[in-house]
C-alpha cells in the first residue's frame, strides 16, 4: 500500500489532519460511529468520552477488514457543539493520539443542528485503505 500525503507548495502545513491523501489498496468504509458501546448504550454524555468510545467503534469496524488505525486516509467529524470542541481540543487530541495514532489523515469536522441519536454528541465516519498482496 502506498499513502502520500498531498500538500500543495506554498501552503501553510495544516495542524492535526493533511489536506488531502492519495492511496492504493483495499478500500473500506466505516459508517458514522457515535459514542456508545457495543450494545449501543451510552456510557457518558461528556464529548471527550464518546469521542474516546467513537474512536473505539472506528477501530472496531476497521478491524473487521484487516485495518488499522495506520490505514485510515479520510475522517469527517460531525459535532454538535463547536465550541464545546474547540473548547476541549487538547484533551480531544490527546485521546485521538491514544486510539488512532497518527495525523497523516484528510479531515473534515463540521457542526451539525442534531444528531440521530439525542445523546450523541460527536459522530465520525472514516475511509481506509489496506495493503494488498
Amino acid at each position: 500500500m502506498t499513502i502520500t500525503v498531498l500538500q500543495p507548495a506554498g501552503w501553510a502545513a495544516p495542524k492535526g489532519y493533511a489536506n488531502g491523501v492519495a492511496a492504493t489498496g483495499l478500500q473500506v468504509f466505516v459508517a458514522g460511529q457515535i459514542g456508545w458501546n457495543a450494545q449501543c448504550a451510552f456510557d457518558s454524555d461528556d464529548l471527550v468520552a464518546q469521542v474516546r468510545q467513537a474512536l473505539a467503534n472506528v477501530k472496531a469496524v476497521l478491524a473487521e477488514a484487516g485495518a488499522q488505525p495506520q490505514h485510515i486516509t479520510r475522517m469527517t467529524w460531525y459535532l454538535v457543539d463547536k465550541r464545546e470542541y474547540l473548547k476541549r481540543g487538547r484533551e480531544i487530541g490527546a485521546v485521538f493520539r491514544e486510539v488512532i495514532g497518527h495525523y497523516g489523515i484528510a479531515m473534515t469536522a463540521v457542526q451539525v443542528a442534531g444528531l440521530i441519536e439525542d445523546r450523541a454528541q460527536v459522530e465520525i465516519e472514516v475511509t481506509a485503505v489496506v495493503p494488498q498482496g
